[in-house]
């Protein structure tokens, strides 16, 4: 097990990693505006879980096959900004969408808000690398099981992303109250989410920092 002072180390990196801007937070942002806080949260917990499931491969020491074979890389790459492509279409090709406030989560199960988040996560190759890179370096080979101390890293890190989400979260759901009355532009919120969809495939695509 990490000594305390290990864990406050990687919990200050994990406060910096959560703080930044980055694609995670922007498609919580992008599905708390459009489609309320309680779907911002469940966007969220897939992505979490989908750390967990990164931390658990490291361990196991799976992540490896990037390094070892380039080519699985490439395929997980595209195989998510296909991914993400599909869910821009899916997106835009939804009818009924307003900024009432619970239509648009009629419009959309629990289970594939959550699945669209973890989904995302999981189809991020650079997530798999960016968590074989920093984990190890926290961990101790003397101490207990290497899967145990991933896990309690992702755990820290999750807690710390749920603070910082979580604010975007409130201050998304927010916004989405202020803009109920622009009855004007009803399709406002799917165009939203389709060009965070967009925007993730293709910095996937060009291979940009996750």
């Amino acid at each position: 097990m990490p000594d305390l002072s290990t864990l406050a180390l990687f919990a200050a990196a994990a406060v910096v990693l959560t703080a930044t801007p980055g694609p995670d937070m922007l498609l919580i942002a992008s599905r708390s505006v459009s489609q309320g806080r309680a779907a911002g949260f469940l966007t969220y917990a897939g992505i979490a879980f989908g750390t967990y499931c990164h931390a658990l491969a490291a361990a196991l020491g799976l992540s490896q096959l990037f390094m070892t074979v380039p080519i699985a890389y490439e395929v997980v790459r595209w195989a998510g900004c296909a991914y993400l492509l599909y869910l821009t279409y899916k997106t835009i090709r939804s009818e009924g969408a307003s900024f009432s406030p619970t239509s648009a989560l009629k419009r959309l199960s629990n289970k594939r808000i959550f699945a669209e988040g973890l989904a995302t996560n999981l189809l991020n190759p650079k997530m798999v690398l960016f968590v074989l890179a920093l984990f190890p370096q926290f961990v101790s080979p003397e101490g207990e099981s290497m899967i145990g101390q991933m896990l309690l890293l992702a755990t820290i890190l999750n807690g710390i992303g749920f603070v910082v989400n979580g604010s975007v979260i409130v201050v998304g759901s927010h916004i989405r109250a202020r803009l109920v009355g622009f009855s004007r532009f009803p399709k406002l919120p799917q165009y939203l989410l389709a060009t965070v969809f967009a925007g993730l495939a293709c910095r996937l695509a060009l291979g940009t920092r996750a």
